[in-house]
């Protein structure tokens, strides 16, 4: 077997010659789409190890923060036999282990924030105090291009009027996404202020195709609040921030042509995956066939199914379940080699979802008209916004699902908190606090129903609720609602993200 420096040196010559032909690729759009020509699947999965590899080595070299970091661990190296590279010798880093223990321009190359061309974005804080991420001009271009390919692939080219109503300011989402489509259609980035997208609406009229960007709660918060008649206009939707569950898919389509998510994060890039026309139908399929959605992920309830180019990202499932994230572009500003985004979830290879669905007598050609030979990229949720119950964990999809499918509650509740609590006498109860919609007053339904409808629709939609909910009565879920912006709602900011598990 060749020794590791020889392996490093062919590896990282090859993928100089191949850097150069893609900056080559992606100076147009046409060109740029042959680096995603359908079969060449496994070459692109290669070529993103390598590119990881070259990452974690200039990481090392280049970037105080991420040597002491290393050096913490025992130095350890990325290791390769036959040209395989072993990335799961490297420790994964996280916030707290690496983010918050060493200053930002420690983890910047050379030990400082480059001069020009650099866009500093901040976390929404959604998790605890805010976090700001430095990104350099080349990996903010490639970005860019992604995004708008992804753009054109969903929608095709006729003229488009974006309304941005992602956070604006210092956040990552609504500033990079405004940077990256200004190019290619007519613009307005208006923030998460439901009366200036109504008033926006209202101005420029139906005579324009309009695709609308935002998060879940925001936009629903929208049309149930809105005056505007929105049946003849031609509205599409890309939602990010959080997950959506195929009732609140549902819900929305109602007003929306197509609702499609993005996936992405303000520690890493946005748009790392984004819902396809084929992706949307098999996460349809596998809601209605809870053997066919374990069979394929692990469990009954559907995860968010995105596809993803893995010439950009390594990305791992540890034992833990949680993915690493290896961000492969070598001269990021701030590189994240195997990242713990504290998401659960993992990816599979087109074509061995695609033989999944054959052994199955799917046809994976029936999900949808088109579909891209992109790796999936699938995600349950943030493992630190789950609420464990009596054993079973419970993700805010959950909850949602058990508001939108009941319509006495769909259009009266604005928001939900859970918890799970214990008295003196160690019982458990599940603490679900809804927040009522502006001007409802009070919900059709007094707090022992309530209890007995969650408790029949999360055994639906939960397996592990299911089978804990043997355990105990109705009675242990207490369910509360509370008059807009009171109680443990006061202070929230819908226009942002909500805040799911109750202190």
């Amino acid at each position: 077997m060749p020794s590791q420096a020889l392996q490093r040196r062919v590896v990282f010559a090859a993928l100089a010659v191949l850097r150069v032909a893609r900056q080559l690729a992606t100076r147009r759009e046409a060109t740029y789409r042959l680096l995603f020509v359908p079969g060449f699947e496994g070459a692109r999965w290669q070529l993103g190890r390598w590119r990881a590899w070259l990452a974690f080595e200039r990481a090392r070299r280049d970037v105080p923060a991420y040597r002491a970091f290393l050096r913490a661990h025992g130095d350890p190296r990325v290791r390769a036999r036959w040209l395989q590279p072993d990335l799961t010798l490297v420790p994964t880093t996280d916030k707290e282990s690496y983010v918050k223990r060493y200053p930002i321009e420690a983890r910047c190359r050379g030990g400082r924030i480059p001069s020009r061309g650099v866009v500093v974005d901040e976390s929404s804080g959604t998790s605890g105090a805010p976090n700001n991420w430095v990104r350099g001009a080349e990996e903010r271009r490639e970005v860019k291009q992604a995004l708008q390919v992804a753009f054109h692939h969903q929608l095709g080219h006729e003229p488009v009027f974006f309304l941005n109503a992602f956070a604006l300011g210092p956040w990552a989402t609504g500033m990079n996404v405004s940077m990256s489509l200004v190019d290619v259609g007519v613009l307005k980035s208006i923030g998460p202020d439901a009366r200036k997208l109504e008033n926006t609406l209202r101005t420029f009229g139906p005579a324009y195709e309009y695709l609308v960007f935002g998060y879940p709660p925001f936009v629903k918060a929208f049309v149930d609040g809105t005056t505007l008649d929105l049946t003849p206009y031609s509205l599409d939707l890309v939602v990010g921030g959080e997950g959506i569950s195929e009732r609140l898919r549902a819900y929305l389509r109602k007003h929306f042509r197509s609702v499609v998510s993005s996936y992405g994060a303000s520690d890493l890039e946005i748009n790392i995956g984004i819902e396809t026309e084929w992706t949307v139908g098999l996460r349809g399929r596998c809601a209605e066939d809870r053997a066919l959605c374990e069979a394929l992920f692990g469990r009954e309830a559907a995860p968010m199914i995105f596809q993803f180019n893995p010439l950009d990202y390594v990305i791992e499932t540890l034992p833990s379940g949680e993915m690493a994230f290896t961000v492969n572009r070598v001269n990021g500003a701030a590189p994240k080699i195997r990242y713990n985004l504290k998401d659960e979830g993992g990816v599979i290879a087109f074509r061995t979802i695609c033989r999944q669905l054959s052994a199955r007598g799917i046809d994976p050609k029936s999900l949808a008209a088109r579909c891209g030979h992109f790796p999936i990229l699938y995600v349950f949720g943030r493992s630190d916004l789950t609420v464990a119950f009596y054993g079973a964990k419970l993700y805010p999809a959950d909850v949602e699902a058990a508001v939108l499918g009941a319509p006495e509650l769909a259009k009266r509740v604005r928001s939900f908190q859970v918890a799970s609590r214990e008295d003196e006498r160690a019982d458990r109860t599940l603490e679900i606090a809804l927040e009522r919609v502006p001007g409802v007053d009070d919900l059709p339904m007094d707090e022992r129903a309530l209890g007995r409808l969650f408790y029949g629709a999360l055994a639906e939609s939960n397996q592990d609720f299911r089978e804990v909910s043997r355990m105990f009565a109705p009675e242990a879920i207490r369910v509360r609602s509370f008059a807009c912006g009171t109680g443990p709602f006061e202070g929230a900011d819908i226009r942002v993200k909500s805040r799911y598990i109750g202190g």
